[in-house]
This record gives structure tokens, C-alpha cells and sequence, in this order.
């Protein structure tokens, strides 16, 4: 019978706290090996959870999760916790669809305390878990484990500004795994921070202290006079300390790799009792050669081979590469062309602009609201911006969008990554909303391109035919199967076939299921027309004209039903009179969990398979006797009723006239 693993034992937290330091050693290395290997089968964020793997031990070890609540930042570094928090045995399912989500989600276990997707949220999550646990008198200690990275986004210092305000149990941790924070100078301060770490270091501390304050008559004046001394020496060496200046007690920096330090300073900043920043520094990637010399890369992968690092179909063909490439070649021609993004230069294809024209390309770090401003200040003194951001990130600049761009028209172009679904990400990061939030600002202009061809000719659009905001939305991964003829750039194309009285609409990605199931109708002798539309905000009233000339309607959208192109669309539709059947294949009421894109689009009716079903079933309906259509409603309800759409179902609007009409309309 084979042995049993360290890790395998694992249930709970509880049996880390069983083990001694040999063993928590090999504990570690054997979450190193399980980590490598699952992630190369299921892709996923593998340099950033190499780099905690001792940092996670020593938390289960110090500290009592879920009494103690452990706050990871992002979450993509939580792989490691999700294995010692009874998950093990279903960790090869990570981010696979029904499997363990590739973030902490407080639905999957009692031990994940807080979703988390996107960057810069934990201390703000921890300041209001701390507080509510003071105000309800109950026991534990709040930990938020943050990168540096997420030190650039300014809720950060929100958080900062109001933790040390009511004093609560909370432990900052920051994981410095690429640049330091706080700036240490020389080897005298790193000598000095090395022994502030130190066990003994503590002890003496806190025995001066209280011998100190136990002198008669002066000893707290005394104390205070001697604090405020250090405080000025410790000043002068380390050129000030921003965490104390906020209020926090500073402890660090800390080898992230050395377990017994870390266990030991974990158990100091647990008896302060009181706000702490704990300083640690970690390598990311940590244990795997491949990953130590290329973090970046390692970041987020798709399946790899683990003998030789690299990914088993390397992809040099998607939306984003051909995205960085055209705007390349632009600035090229173009000297007043400049690209910004929020920490993803390799994620939204931007590297070849950054090697090319660097002094034109700007990384704002991960602080999405700056960079949308910063995007509107470049276009007001008469440079043409192009900030890439994924949809999901972009939620954040909403505000931005809205205030800073729209308004006073600043001529900032928007390349939307990740629009639509994206798949094992899940939840977080599906690029479903942000058609609905931007077609809701006045003056912005949204392309959303189905093909790479369409891509660069709607680019060229957006930078040289518009003078306000434009967004360019695309999704992930490669264009799909379309025939030349449906990759004019045009904003809309009409496929026509002079019988048919039923129409399909739809765009971007989503439009070659569509194309594949009017096809597929056609073959059987049904016929369908299409309309894609290019340009899908603001829409173009000669569409509108075009589809009014159909009976029945299905407008397939890979986005959120409200607010989105296919309500837009129907509104215009009745303000025209039009009596028709308008049916919408969208997404309605969730959240979409992690799963292939093709799964997803599946479940959602989405699929060529689902709109050939739903197309062929409105056209019986158009066909149905005159008497049918008294009995039967406009688009298959019984008349009368007032029942409410089931989860999934199709939405459907009948053809009534609008007759309060709205500036702007």
C-alpha cells in the first residue's frame, strides 16, 4: 500500500497545527509539487501561490482559521490555503466547471472569508470584518494578505487611512515579492529590521517598556520622551516609515521563505493586539525553476509540461496580440498615439508597443481609476490615448468614464480585453457588463468587432473617425469561423435572403453562432436573415428601418439583458410602430460560474445548437394561422397571462407602439 502524504492527512487547519517543524518543512515542499502539477492540467495563477506557500503554513499554524478570518488579496495567491482547508482532494478540479473556483469564494468553504477577484479590496474588507467583530465582542483576529503590487491603487491608502482609527486585531501582511515599499537603506537598517524580528528582540522590547512605565511619578512621561526618541532615530535610518506614519505597528521586513521567522513574527504582531503591517519578502514562483526566472509569464498560464515549462499549444493567435500589434504599427504612423494599461502589458498584447515606444507607453500600475483620467488629461492636450483594460477591470473607472471623459468629450479610445465570457476565471472576471454601463453614458461610442480584420479597421475607426470616447470591445482568445464577406468593418451588415421573414441579430464573437445557426436553417429550407452589427452604440437608426421589415426577431447578445444593445434595440424597434415578435437570448439574473467558454455559451442558449432551436420555433410561430395568433400570444405566451419568465428562459417583447418619445432618442 502506498504512504500517505503529509498533505493527504490534511482536513482542516487543525492538523497543521499537529505538526512539527521537520514536518511542516516537507509539508511545504509537497504543496510545492501538488501545485506545479494541478496547474499544468488545469491552468490557473501558479507564480503567486508558489510564492506564499511557507506564508500559508505558518498562518494555519499561528493562528485559528475560521475564527480567525484569513483575507487574501486578489485571491489568486489562495491555492495553497484552499489545499490545507479540506479541499485537497478536490483540488484537481480547480477552476474547472462544478470544481474549486481559482479564487476564495465564501460559498466553497468557511474558511474563504471574502470574495475576492480583483486587486486592492482586503483592507478595506478587513477594517469592516475587524470592526463588526469588536462591536459584537467576539473573539479572533482579522489577516489581510496583500502583494506590493496592489500598493499602487489608491483604495489601498483609503483602507490605511482608517484601520488604525478604531484599533481593532488586524495583520496586514504584505507580500513583497518584486519591489520594496518601504525603502530600507544600507546594511545597518537591514540589520536592524533583521533583529526587530527577532523573538528575543520582542521580549527585551516589551520588558523595557514595562520597567519603564512602572517608574514612579515620571514613568510614562519618561516612556514618552524615550518613544518619541526612537521614533526619531528609526526616522533617520529608514527615511520614515509610511505604515507607522498611518498608524500601524511595522514589523519587517521578513524572509517569506524561512518558516520558523515567520511563525515566530506571525506569534509577535498576534500579542500586539492592535493594527500591524508585517513586511515580508517572497520569490515568486518559489520551487520551480521555470517560474523563478520568468514570474511574469508564470503569472496566469493555461496547461503547460511541467519537465520543460512550456504550454502544450502556445498561443500566438488571439484578439488581444492582434490588438497590440495593430496599435503598434499605428503609433508607428502616428507620433501622437500613446497606450496605457493597468499592470497588464503582457496580458492586453501591449509589450510590442512598450519595446517599440516607450516613451509613449504608460503602466499605471493597478489603478484603473488614474488611468482613465490620466488617459482624458493626454487626450486634452492633444495626444490620442488608448488605455487597454479588461472589461472587468474597467467596472472600476466607471466614474472616470462617465465624468472625466464623457462629459467635455476627451478623445480616449477604450480597448475592452476579455469582453464576453471568459471562462475558468469564473464570476470575476466575465466581461458581461460592460456594454450595459457604457451604453448608459451619453457621447460614447462602442465598436465590438467579430473578426481580427474587423478589429484593426474598427481601431483605425475609433482613433481617426470620433472625437469623444470610443470603446473597442473584443473578447479573449482567437476570432472565430467566418466567411471574408462578414468582416467588411461596416457598422452593420445585413445577410439577406428575399423569403425570409425572420431575422437573427447579433455581434461580436456571439455572431458566428448565430451565422452557423441561420445557416444551419437555411440548409433545412427555413429561411433566416442576419444582421450584425458593428458599431452597436450608438445604434444606427437605418438598422432599426432594415429590421422592421421582418415579422419575428431573435436578438442574440453574449452580455447582461438589461441595458443591454438588444433592449436598446427593442425600444427603437416600438418606438417605429413595429407589431412583430422580438425575442432576446441574453444573460439574465446571474453571475456566470467557471466553466469553458463553450459550456458557458451552452448553458446561457447561446450556442449555434440553442438559437437554431429558438429561431426554428419563432418562425413556426410567425406561421401559424391567423386564429392561432388570437389564442397565442405575439410571441408564444397565451394571451392574458401575466406569468414571469423562468430562470433561462427567453425574454420577449411584444410589438407595442411608444408613444412618449425622449430627447435624444
Amino acid at each position: 500500500m502506498e504512504r500517505k502524504t503529509l498533505l493527504e492527512g490534511i482536513r482542516s487547519p487543525r492538523d497543521v497545527k499537529k505538526l512539527n517543524d521537520g514536518q511542516l518543512e516537507q509539508l511545504c515542499a509537497e504543496i510545492r509539487e501538488r501545485l506545479i502539477q494541478t496547474v499544468s492540467q488545469t491552468g490557473g495563477h501558479l507564480a503567486s501561490s508558489l510564492g506564499v506557500v511557507e506564508l500559508t503554513v505558518a498562518l494555519h499554524k499561528v493562528f485559528r482559521s475560521p475564527i480567525d478570518q484569513i483575507m487574501w488579496d486578489v485571491g489568486h495567491q489562495a491555492y495553497a490555503h484552499k489545499l490545507l482547508t479540506g479541499r485537497e482532494r478536490r483540488f484537481d478540479t480547480l477552476r474547472q466547471e462544478d470544481g474549486i473556483s481559482g479564487f476564495p469564494k465564501a460559498r466553497e468553504s468557511v474558511h474563504d472569508v471574502f470574495l475576492a477577484g480583483h486587486s486592492s479590496t482586503s483592507l478595506s474588507v478587513a477594517c469592516g470584518l475587524a470592526r463588526a467583530k469588536s462591536l459584537r465582542q467576539e473573539d479572533g483576529y482579522v489577516i489581510a494578505v496583500i502583494g506590493d503590487g496592489a500598493f499602487t491603487n489608491g483604495m489601498v491608502y483609503e483602507a490605511m487611512n482608517n484601520v488604525a482609527r478604531y484599533r481593532d486585531r488586524i495583520i496586514v501582511i504584505l507580500n513583497d515579492n518584486e519591489m520594496s515599499i518601504s525603502r530600507n537603506v544600507g546594511a545597518l537598517a537591514r540589520y536592524l529590521a533583521k533583529i526587530r524580528s527577532k523573538h528575543e528582540y520582542f521580549k527585551a522590547k516589551d520588558m523595557i517598556e514595562h520597567g519603564v512605565r512602572s517608574i514612579p511619578l515620571v514613568g510614562d512621561s519618561l516612556y514618552k520622551a524615550i518613544y518619541s526618541s526612537k521614533a526619531a532615530v528609526k526616522n533617520m535610518l529608514y527615511n520614515s516609515n509610511l505604515f507607522e506614519d498611518f498608524g500601524f505597528d511595522y514589523l519587517g521586513p521578513v524572509n517569506g521563505h524561512d518558516l520558523q521567522s515567520l511563525c515566530e513574527v506571525l506569534r509577535r504582531a498576534k500579542s500586539l493586539n492592535r493594527p500591524v503591517l508585517l513586511h515580508i519578502e517572497t520569490q515568486k514562483g518559489k520551487g520551480y525553476p521555470f517560474a523563478e526566472k520568468n514570474p511574469g509569464a508564470y503569472h496566469g498560464v493555461s496547461k503547460f509540461d511541467v519537465k520543460n515549462g512550456s504550454e502544450e499549444a502556445p498561443s500566438t493567435d488571439h484578439f488581444s496580440g492582434v490588438f497590440g500589434e495593430e496599435l503598434t504599427r499605428l503609433a508607428g504612423e502616428d507620433s501622437s498615439i500613446c497606450a496605457i494599461t493597468a499592470a497588464m502589458k503582457y496580458g492586453t498584447g501591449l509589450f510590442p508597443f512598450a519595446a517599440g515606444y516607450p516613451e509613449r507607453f504608460f503602466d499605471v500600475g493597478i489603478a484603473e481609476e488614474h488611468g482613465v483620467i490620466f488617459a482624458a488629461g493626454l487626450a486634452r492636450n492633444g495626444m490620442k490615448p488608448v488605455f487597454a483594460v479588461y472589461s472587468t477591470f474597467l467596472q472600476r473607472g466607471y466614474d472616470q468614464v462617465l465624468h472625466d471623459t464623457a462629459i467635455e468629450q476627451q478623445h480616449v479610445v477604450f480597448g475592452v480585453d476579455r469582453a464576453g465570457i471568459v471562462g475558468e476565471d469564473g464570476e470575476t472576471h466575465q466581461g458581461l457588463f460592460d456594454v450595459a454601463f457604457l451604453s448608459s453614458i451619453p457621447n460614447v461610442v462602442i465598436y465590438s468587432p467579430a473578426t481580427y480584420q474587423e478589429l484593426r479597421l474598427h481601431l483605425h475607426k475609433a482613433l481617426y473617425e470620433h472625437n469623444g470616447p470610443v470603446a473597442l470591445r473584443y473578447p479573449r482568445g482567437k476570432e472565430p469561423r467566418l466567411p471574408q464577406r462578414c468582416s467588411t468593418g461596416e457598422d452593420f451588415l445585413l445577410i439577406d435572403d428575399y423569403r425570409a421573414k425572420t431575422l437573427v441579430i447579433s455581434y461580436g464573437r456571439e455572431f458566428a453562432q448565430a451565422y452557423e445557426a441561420a445557416e444551419r436553417l437555411n440548409r433545412r429550407g427555413t429561411p433566416v436573415a442576419l444582421l450584425k452589427l458593428g458599431r452597436i452604440n450608438p445604434i444606427d437608426e437605418t438598422c432599426v428601418k432594415l429590421a422592421a421589415q421582418y415579422d419575428a426577431i431573435l436578438f442574440a447578445e453574449e452580455g447582461i439583458l438589461q441595458g443591454g444593445v438588444a433592449e436598446h434595440f427593442g425600444l427603437r424597434l416600438q418606438r417605429r410602430g413595429w407589431q412583430g415578435c422580438y425575442r432576446v437570448t441574453a444573460v439574465d439574473g446571474v453571475f456566470v460560474p467557471q466553466a469553458t467558454v463553450a459550456s458557458s455559451l451552452a448553458r446561457l442558449g447561446l450556442d449555434a445548437g440553442s438559437l437554431e432551436k429558438r429561431l426554428q420555433q419563432l418562425d413556426d410561430m410567425r406561421t401559424r394561422s391567423d386564429a392561432d395568433k388570437e389564442e397565442i400570444g405575439p410571441c408564444g405566451d397565451r394571451a392574458g397571462t401575466d406569468r414571469e419568465p423562468r430562470e433561462g428562459e427567453d425574454h420577449d417583447y411584444a410589438g407595442a407602439r411608444v408613444c412618449q418619445q425622449s430627447k435624444g432618442g
